[in-house]
């Protein structure tokens, strides 16, 4: 009898990517986003260019470099000499979250950037991690003299001051705000991988809504939903995306279930009202 190998779908592959905290790769995660817009995409080739790039970087350093040294040589190699950095010019491109086109055109969004910057420096040995920072993801090095925190998407580190200064906008005004504003440390805080894919996804995902691209946003709500099944709040927003679709059964099972469980919305009602239009056209 001959052997049936499925291929897996890319929401599939990518459900088992994410199915475990302990064991996440978070590169790998990252590429597969990109499966939805350019499906022919091989992911272990995205994986193994960038590992020809950590090899280039190796090369140029001494085997018992410090860790400092490694740092300056990963950022000198990634920022100057191949030139990666912001797009300024066209900043809500979706392309700038998806890694593969990132190595192609050296242009990306913060978190785009971080995570293949985090990926080179895992492989220098060096103690990195990201920082979901309001409005700009960055990342943070421990070296043995103190913690350097990075704006991935210039290369410039950053002092105190500037970070404070970077979190003003996203603080209470003096007079509203009380004694007890979080300290900066609470802003610096290491994010978990999942939250990563979670940050790269809801990019994606506001991009989508605006342009009204439903389509596009579905496939985005789906991944959503695989790596946060407990985000009810998606569910709702999946519901009215199948609404716009006009699938009306697939949009009441989703507006249901986020009845069910997102107890305590302001849109409740508003979304109570939908449903029961919606499984009028759906009985209809």
């Amino acid at each position: 009898m001959p052997l049936n190998f499925q291929t897996p779908t890319p929401l599939g592959y990518f459900a088992a990517l994410v199915a475990s905290d302990e064991h996440f790769p978070l590169l790998e995660a990252a590429v597969s986003l990109a499966q939805d817009e350019y499906p022919e995409l091989d992911v272990q080739q995205v994986l193994g260019d960038v590992d020809q790039l950590l090899a280039r970087l190796k090369r140029r350093l001494p085997a018992d470099a410090e860790p400092l040294q490694r740092l300056r040589s990963l950022n000198q190699f990634f920022f100057r000499d191949l030139g990666f950095g912001g797009n300024v010019n066209n900043y809500h491109d979706p392309d700038n979250s998806y890694i593969n086109v990132l190595l192609r055109t050296r242009r990306g969004i913060p978190i785009s950037l971080a995570v293949l910057w985090m990926e080179l420096a895992h492989g220098l040995e060096l103690t990195v991690y990201g920082i979901g920072f309001p409005g700009h993801f960055m990342v943070k090095v421990h070296l043995p003299r103190g913690l350097v925190v990075i704006d991935p998407f210039t290369g410039v580190s950053l002092s105190r001051e500037e970070l404070a200064e970077r979190l003003e906008p996203y603080q209470l005004p003096a007079e509203l705000s009380d004694e007890f504003e979080a300290p900066l440390g609470l802003y610096l805080q290491a994010s978990p991988s999942r939250e990563i894919i979670a940050r790269m996804l809801r990019n994606l995902k506001e991009i989508h809504r605006t342009q009204e691209d439903w389509l596009r946003l579905l496939a985005v709500l789906n991944r959503l939903i695989v790596l946060l099944p407990e985000a009810w709040g998606e569910y709702r927003d999946r519901g009215l995306v199948h609404a716009e679709l006009g699938d009306a059964e697939q949009a009441v099972r989703d507006l249901e279930i986020y009845l069910a469980r997102a107890t305590e919305d302001t849109e409740r009602s508003a979304i109570m009202h939908r449903l029961s239009e919606l499984r009028g056209t759906h009985r209809g």
